[in-house]
């Protein structure tokens, strides 16, 4: 009995358990396993899809059927974009990986973010700065549905330097997903529009608010799910501040040339900048081991942030030019009398040769 007693003590002085222990057998403790995180990131995606069906509904009830087929029908706008989205961007984050010799496995998640479609985010932003919404919302389900098949090949192109691109994994049921989340409540708010004009107004409004609420949670999410990710080199922090910065400015550089109307040129700018930040974050879970997460995970996060930052700049800029530098009312119901007419396009005039008046005539 005194030997038993000795060797239990012994025992206990060796090897403490943990208060929280599930399993402790003297010499090993099972604690139990974290799933806060899991969790919470649960609750808030089932929130923010709700949130985001709400928000999609209001946008569309900012579309005219009309118009928007005529989107579809002469797509000037939508091709400007797919060049803009699945061409340019690809091609500055790769310029952007190797100017700054960035990790191997940063330079993917850079990659990976260039290559995602447009974002749902530019939707509202293109409201709020008085864009083409037709066009905005065409080019954003064009996008993800031209995802399907224009990732895979991006990412071939540009990640053999670094990485074995069967090693990414595209997850289409996030992009399907994404598409029916974007669809079928933009096809709702169309049809309440075109039915119910009225209250397709007030619906608007609510939108907008759940709008800008989306936009800042979906901001923070970041910052609470993953805070032990922040430690990286200044050059990814560069990296993804000039990046959605050139994806803005080259948006609205080649929407100009293409001789598009100043709507289009900012709804284009905001097409481009805004990425789907929630797929690159889901590709590169599904992609890559805990010990690259470590390394490369921040990258959305830090993308996400600026490509706000800039968002706000530029309707912050509209709203400011909006109030000081309008043109004189006379004009303003010139260019009202020339969007009710049965062929023409919303948005003011862009200087010089006018591609979408040559599609209609």
């Amino acid at each position: 009995m005194d030997l038993y007693t000795l060797t239990t003590q012994l025992n206990q002085t060796q090897f403490s358990c943990e208060e929280n222990g599930t399993v402790c057998d003297g010499t090993s403790c099972l604690l139990p396993e974290d799933n806060f995180n899991k969790i919470l990131n649960t609750v808030l995606s089932t929130v923010i899809t709700c949130m985001l069906a709400l928000v999609m509904f209001s946008m569309g009830c900012t579309v005219d059927i009309k118009k928007f087929w005529g989107h579809i029908k002469r797509p000037w706008g939508i091709a400007v974009g797919f060049l803009c989205q699945f061409g340019i961007m690809p091609l500055t984050a790769f310029v952007l990986s190797i100017a700054f010799d960035i990790l191997p496995v940063q330079a993917v998640a850079v990659l990976i973010m260039g290559c995602c479609p447009g974002g749902t985010s530019s939707n509202i932003l293109a409201y709020w700065v008085d864009g083409d919404m037709d066009l905005s919302i065409s080019m954003t389900t064009c996008s993800t549905l031209l995802a399907l098949g224009m990732m895979p090949l991006c990412l071939f192109l540009y990640t053999k330097k670094w990485v074995d691109s069967n090693d990414i994994v595209i997850p289409y049921d996030s992009i399907g997903i994404s598409l029916v989340t974007l669809v079928v409540p933009v096809g709702i708010g169309i049809f309440v529009n075109h039915k119910w004009p009225k209250q397709a107004k007030k619906i608007l409004k609510v939108g907008s608010v759940t709008g800008a609420i989306l936009i800042v949670l979906i901001a923070v999410i970041g910052g609470v799910l993953y805070k032990g990710s922040w430690t990286i080199a200044p050059s990814l922090w560069i990296v993804g501040t000039i990046f959605p910065a050139a994806g803005y400015t080259f948006g609205f550089f080649l929407a100009y040339i293409s001789k598009q109307t100043w709507r289009r040129c900012r709804t284009v700018a905001l097409e481009t900048g805004m990425q789907n930040t929630q797929l690159c974050t889901t590709i590169v879970q599904l992609s890559f081991s805990p010990d690259d997460l470590a390394l490369m995970f921040t990258f959305p996060l830090i993308y996400s942030i600026f490509q706000l930052v800039f968002a706000f700049i530029f309707v912050g800029g509209y709203k400011v030019y909006e109030r000081c530098c309008r043109k004189e009312e006379e004009n303003e119901e010139e260019n009202i009398e020339e969007e009710n007419k049965p062929n023409a396009l919303n948005g003011e005039i862009n200087e010089g040769f006018q591609m979408e008046n040559k599609a209609s005539s």
